[in-house]
């Protein structure tokens, strides 16, 4: 059982939310369970103190623009406190400052409000058992674009010289490097999504990365793909 929060100032929002999560639960058993929900970061925050450790959500749908305390904010107060969940950006914003602060604050994914529920429960899926950077591919693209113009610095000799990623490892990163999901790799190489979270997690240790964006910048750096 995946326990989540939803954290979004319009109530409609999070009621409407928490019920399609709960009748895909249902209908397509996914172990996903709303433990509370908020609306804004303040909310959250005191939520989560209130809360005990063993029934804190382990992963959090957060919205940007709310009241009281924004979910950038939230999510850079509550990743310092609570290391153990892991935070999803779940917003209408697609403009590159949003994106580069919330991944800056602690976020480990961004996902679009226009996301099919489907979407939205592999992602959780996704952040929950790989540690995965679950992005819409619109975000994908733009978070590229900001790691390829930062000044951030990766040498290749950074990598141990054993670092080798398999034929099949090499082809998913390339798939990831351009932005497509599990379920978009998994139908274009005729494997499971399940496959593919293995291979991710694989290509994840070989790297010494911890998320998709770290596996990018690694690719990026090095021009793999170029």
């Amino acid at each position: 059982m995946i326990r989540i929060a939803i954290v979004d100032d319009k109530e409609q929002n999070r009621v409407s939310l928490a019920e399609k999560l709960t009748f895909k639960k249902e209908s397509d058993n996914n172990q996903i369970e709303v433990v509370f929900m908020a609306s804004n970061g303040q909310e959250f925050l005191d939520k989560m103190n209130l809360t005990k450790k063993a029934n804190q959500p382990q992963v959090v749908l957060m919205d940007i623009d709310m009241p009281v305390m924004n979910g950038i904010e939230a999510v850079g107060n509550g990743s310092q406190i609570y290391t153990h969940t892991k935070f999803l950006m779940l917003t209408v914003f697609d403009d590159d400052d949003k994106i580069f602060d919330a991944i800056k604050a602690g976020a480990i994914g961004y996902l679009l409000k226009d996301e099919k529920v489907e979407r939205i429960i592999e992602a959780i899926i996704e952040t929950h058992e790989s540690g995965g950077a679950p992005m819409s591919p619109r975000i994908a693209r733009k978070a590229l674009k900001l790691l390829m113009q930062s000044n951030v610095e990766f040498k290749k000799e950074d990598l141990p010289a054993t670092t080798k990623l398999t034929d099949r490892e090499h082809e998913i990163l390339k798939y990831i490097v351009d932005g497509l999901d599990y379920r978009s790799i998994s139908e274009k190489l005729f494997i499971s999504p399940n496959t593919v979270r293995t291979h991710i997690t694989n290509i994840y240790e070989k790297l010494h990365v911890c998320n998709k964006v770290q596996a990018i910048n690694v690719a990026l750096k090095n021009k793999w793909f170029n």
